[in-house]
Parts: C-alpha cells; sequence; structure tokens
C-alpha cells in the first residue's frame, strides 16, 4: 500500500490516520507540536463535543460553507459512524441537549486517547515536535515533506501527503496557517480567511453596564436589509466588549463575512415565549396589582437585574414612574424594546477568542469524493484548512471526521 505522510495531528490527521491505518497504508503523522491533539483538548470547554447525532441531511444543513461539496463525504462517514468508530476504540458517547455528543467522561482527553491508542496498535509512526516546512513534488505529484526537528532538517519520502493542518484559530495550540502556505505553493487557490465561531464585539455603550449577564432562551436575530442572516433561540452573554455564548458564534459564522463592513440590523427577543399581545396583557396585570409601585420596583418580575437601569432608558420611561401613569405609547415601548432589545454589531474578535477559521482551501480545487488536489496529484487537504464551516454543536468536528474519512479512503494503493 501507500506510504503517507500526515502534516498536523489534530482531529481530522489523527483520524486520517487511524483510518488509513485500518486501510492497509503505511502512515507517518508529523506534528509540531510536543503532544497530539492540542486543540481538540480545549474542544468544548474541554469536554469535547466531538459530533452532532443528526442525520446527514440535518449536519450539511448546519454547514454555512460550501455545504454541496460534502454530500460524498458526509454520507460516507455519517455522525452515527463515527461515534460508532469511537465506542469501537473504547470511547463511551453520550447524547446531551441539541444532539451534541461529548465523551460519557466529560474528558476531552478519552477523545484523543482513543485515537492514540489506535495509532499506536495500527503501527503509525508519530513524529512530535516535527516542523513541516515544505510539500515535495516529482513530475507534478506529492512526493514527500521537508521536516525540522530537533535534529535539523531531514526529507521525509511519501507516496501521498495529506494537509491537516487546522486554521488560525487558537493559535496558542499550534494553529499556525501553514496549510494556507502549503496550498499557495503547490499553486491552490485560498478563499479570504477570518475569525468564525467568535465573539462579536458591539457599538452600544449600556453593553458595558450588562458585562457578566447570562440570557437562557433568548432569541437573536441579524438581519441584512430584508434578509435574515440569523435567527435562533438559545443561550448568549453579555461582555465588556459586546456579546459570546453559543447563539453569538452561530451569528458570527452566519453573519460574519458582513459584520463590520455594513450595518446589521440586530435585536434580542427577552421574551420569545410570549408575543407582543400577551406581553401587553402582562404589563397591564402588573399595572393593575400594583398602580402606586414606581416602575424600578418591578422591574425585577420583567427583567434580569443588570438590565434594570437600561431598560428604562430605552424604552424612555423613568425609573421613578408610578405604574398607574403609564401610558399606552409608554407600554408599547416597553414592548418594543423587550421583543425588539437593538444591538449593533461592529467587530468580530480575533483568532484567539475564535472556535474555527472561515475560508481557506478553495473546494473548487478539491475532488470531493477523496480530498485529492486537482492540483497536484497525491496531495490530499482535509479539515479545517479547507473553506467548510459550520455552527456550533459538533458539526465542525463532523466535517474534520469525514473529510478526513473520505482521505483515508480514497487513498491509492503504492
Amino acid at each position: 500500500m501507500s506510504d503517507v505522510i500526515i502534516i498536523g495531528g489534530g482531529a481530522a490527521g489523527m483520524f486520517c490516520g487511524v483510518l488509513a491505518a485500518e486501510e492497509g497504508h503505511r502512515v507517518t503523522i508529523a506534528e509540531h507540536n510536543e503532544k497530539l491533539g492540542k486543540k481538540l483538548f480545549i474542544t468544548g470547554k474541554g469536554r469535547c463535543n466531538f459530533t452532532n447525532n443528526c442525520t446527514v441531511e440535518e449536519f450539511i444543513g448546519n454547514v454555512f460553507s460550501n455545504p454541496r461539496f460534502l454530500y460524498s463525504a458526509a454520507y460516507g462517514m455519517t455522525p452515527q459512524d463515527v461515534i460508532e468508530c469511537f465506542e469501537r476504540w473504547g470511547l463511551h458517547a453520550k447524547t446531551e441537549r441539541g444532539r451534541r455528543v461529548f465523551p460519557v467522561s466529560d474528558h476531552s482527553s478519552d477523545v484523543i486517547a482513543a485515537m492514540e491508542r489506535r495509532l499506536r496498535k495500527k503501527g503509525v509512526t508519530v513524529l512530535l515536535k516535527t516542523e513541516a516546512l515544505e510539500i515535495l513534488s516529482e513530475d507534478g505529484a506529492a512526493c514527500g515533506v521537508r521536516v525540522r526537528d530537533e535534529k535539523g532538517e531531514r526529507i521525509l519520502r511519501g507516496d501521498c501527503v495529506v494537509v491537516a493542518t487546522g486554521g488560525l484559530s487558537y493559535p496558542s495550540t499550534g494553529s499556525t496557517g501553514d496549510g494556507y502556505r502549503f496550498a499557495s505553493e503547490t499553486g491552490h487557490s485560498l478563499k479570504e480567511t477570518a475569525p468564525s465561531l467568535v465573539p462579536v464585539v458591539c457599538r452600544e455603550e449600556y453593553i458595558k453596564e450588562m458585562q457578566g449577564l447570562s440570557l437562557r432562551n433568548v432569541r437573536l436575530t441579524v438581519r441584512s436589509g430584508k434578509k435574515t442572516l440569523f435567527t435562533e433561540q438559545g443561550e448568549m452573554m453579555f461582555t465588556h466588549f459586546g456579546i459570546t455564548g453559543p447563539l453569538v458564534l452561530s451569528a458570527s459564522a452566519a453573519a460574519g463575512s458582513l459584520i463590520g463592513k455594513k450595518t446589521l440590523e440586530t435585536e434580542i427577543d427577552l421574551k420569545p415565549a410570549l408575543s407582543e399581545e400577551q406581553m401587553d396583557a402582562r404589563l397591564i396585570r402588573l399595572v393593575t396589582e400594583n398602580p402606586n409601585k414606581a416602575f424600578h420596583n418591578v422591574l425585577h418580575e420583567l427583567y434580569p437585574k443588570k438590565m434594570h437601569d437600561v431598560i428604562p432608558e430605552l424604552a424612555g420611561i423613568s425609573p421613578d414612574k408610578k405604574l398607574h401613569d403609564l401610558t399606552r405609547g409608554e407600554r408599547a415601548e416597553l414592548i418594543r424594546v423587550t421583543k425588539h432589545f437593538p444591538l449593533t454589531l461592529t467587530a468580530l474578535r480575533g483568532y484567539n477568542e475564535a472556535v474555527i477559521t472561515r475560508g481557506g482551501v478553495s473546494v473548487k480545487e478539491i475532488d470531493p469524493g477523496t480530498m485529492e488536489s486537482k492540483k497536484m496529484k497525491g496531495l490530499y487537504f482535509i479539515g479545517e484548512v479547507l473553506d467548510l464551516d459550520a455552527c456550533t454543536g459538533g458539526y465542525n468536528l463532523q466535517i474534520a471526521w469525514c473529510t478526513a474519512a473520505a482521505c483515508a479512503r480514497g487513498l491509492p494503493a503504492g
């Protein structure tokens, strides 16, 4: 079988290494960190939401960039196939809210350990602290990698080279963007990269007054003109610079290419379970039951404490106003602020806080069935280095697994 060199020992690289070895190939993984799976270790706050127990169509529906490219790979390694693989390798999985799949132990290290055990069992050579410098080619085909380790530079010869270097997110884990350089040097086109699944900066000064406030079961909506770019219900949090949390991370992926470039109408529905009519009825009841109370004395029945100064200001209602003096117009303003709490998104935070990278190697130059380059025979690209990204919930790791599997199964006999 083929001698396969995989550049990068993250999620995609390890998974590909295991499956390629199971296919009978001789595999070497070159990883410039001191250990494998460094970024995977911090995924899901250390719990590692490693896939989503959904159908293939639902998975594809949660991919933002180039979802159609993934059809072949997605059906070749479904989320259920991934769970079965890890179970077979000794990792017990559980499915939680939103069909997110975690190790039963809640330890990301167990996901890494499962693949490491399999790599050792299948005889895969793992070279740590080994930096890939250049992809070598002969007669238009990849033939090896020039690397540097503690002893100096040397050449790793192989029949195939797989680039699994990840993107630019969380650079502290070793994501240096080398894969983009390798792609460019071998004649591939790159789609502009940007942080994705990342917190967002907001313009409003009142955001700082709510720093640390977490909201549950709210709806975040982002529009560009009449087009709705994102609307979803869930959890989010205010910070000193803007907003973060699961809802915000997904919104950053859906609208990230426009944030900061044009004004996007953005709002939070603080009470999505109530219609505006129901909200008005609740306010009328509150007035009827507490006619002589000041507005600020009943805010706790409607809003979290950190919003008690912000809500009256936005609604234009004096905090000291007696409830029986509230006008119909003021109630309408309060409903508007509650159901359409306004935000202005001005920028994405940086790669240090981004879960993934948007953009990367153009999939137009990659075979969707095998992940082999259309520009250079024997050269493959898998995982985050490709122009593929999805929302939160285990979908991005599912991209890593299914592209890695397509590659492993598409490697030629030596």
